[in-house]
């Protein structure tokens, strides 16, 4: 008897490997830009919480942009192949989403941190407070 996980066939190896290797593409995790942000990040994190939760705690060295005010006059201070990388609360948020297509219709290179804050705070990281 087949169930739920296995009522449809998984994908062919050549499919699934297409499919997870893209998904690195478009998002990073928690760990991976803890670790950059050690080594001198070469990318701009986004916070693109609201200021107030931002200044409850978010993650040291990010810079706070709400997803609803990334403009193109907002961005003008990086230069055009500057990669992004957005988070917002966690997984049961889409802010990081609605940021990172904000950042692509610009013409900007961007990935979303799975995990958000919740993603930071389950791997053990600090949060930094105030603006």
């Amino acid at each position: 008897m087949k169930t739920a996980v296995t009522a449809v066939a998984p994908a062919s190896s050549h499919l699934a490997k297409e499919h997870f290797a893209a998904e690195f593409e478009f998002e990073t995790d928690c760990w991976d830009v803890h670790d950059a942000l050690e080594k001198g990040a070469d990318f701009v994190l986004l916070d693109v919480r609201s200021p107030t939760m931002f200044a409850e705690g978010h993650v040291p060295g990010a810079i706070n942009l709400p997803h609803g005010k990334i403009i193109a006059s907002k961005l003008a201070r990086w230069d055009d192949d500057t990669i992004f990388v957005t988070y917002c609360a966690g997984p049961h948020c889409n802010g990081a989403a609605r940021g990172a297509l904000r950042l692509a219709q610009l013409g900007r290179p961007v990935k979303l941190m799975a995990g958000g804050i919740t993603g930071w705070i389950d791997e053990g990281f600090s949060l930094e407070q105030g603006e």
